[in-house]
């Protein structure tokens, strides 16, 4: 699943509005607009940050094929975690922010999608198509910094649908999603067995059209 990490171009993909507002930056997209037209073209994935049970932010759109998520400027151009409005007084929350760093860096590439670590801690990774599709249950995949792994692959995604699946073609994030947490794991190996419970995490929903 690892490889040493490649050169990417920066890139500045457009952006839903990042604050606590209903407002919409240029050219991003709102929650609804997201959820209601799944086969817009525009995007190729749409990365929901979270700390613990709580979403901090709205949804972040993006159109070019990489993608950098860091916490604090200036550690790159694309999403920036340090931006969004979070009022969570946790301690181990704001312990774990401060560890993000330089973060990760998603790219898609022709046979899936990869997710470089750029911080200085491990990121936790889980994917359907990371495992036997038989599994009952996924494994968490941990990320030491400076490698990459091959988060989703498109061709193993659509090889789960089930046939006549209306559910499927219809949410386009079943099946389609990555979890992705920082610094602190979860899983069977860890006591936080749901990413619920995790600090500080994303979700990353990907366009099956």
């Amino acid at each position: 699943f690892f490889s040493s990490p490649a050169d990417c171009p920066d890139s500045v993909p457009s952006s839903t509005e990042t604050g606590g507002t209903n407002c919409l930056a240029p050219g991003g997209l709102s929650d609804s607009q997201v959820l209601q037209e799944p086969g817009d073209r525009s995007h190729w994935c749409v990365v929901a940050y979270w700390e613990e049970k709580t979403r901090v932010g709205r949804l972040y759109s993006v159109q070019e094929p990489s993608l950098d998520i860091f916490y604090d400027l200036p550690q790159g151009n694309g999403f920036c975690l340090g931006q969004l409005n979070s009022d969570n007084k946790s301690q181990l929350v704001q312990k774990v922010r401060s560890k993000i760093g330089y973060g990760i860096q998603l790219t898609k590439e022709v046979d899936g999608v990869w997710v470089y670590n750029r911080s200085s801690y491990p990121i936790f990774i889980k994917s359907a198509t990371l495992d036997n599709p038989d599994s009952r249950t996924l494994l968490v995949h941990k990320v030491f910094p400076g490698f990459s792994i091959k988060a989703f692959d498109y061709e193993k995604a659509y090889s789960l649908q089930r046939p006549n699946d209306h559910e499927f073609m219809q949410q386009p994030w079943t099946g389609f999603t990555v979890q992705i947490s920082f610094v602190k794991g979860w899983g069977q190996c860890y006591t936080r067995q749901f990413i619920s419970s995790c600090p500080c995490w994303l979700e990353v929903i990907f366009n099956n059209r």
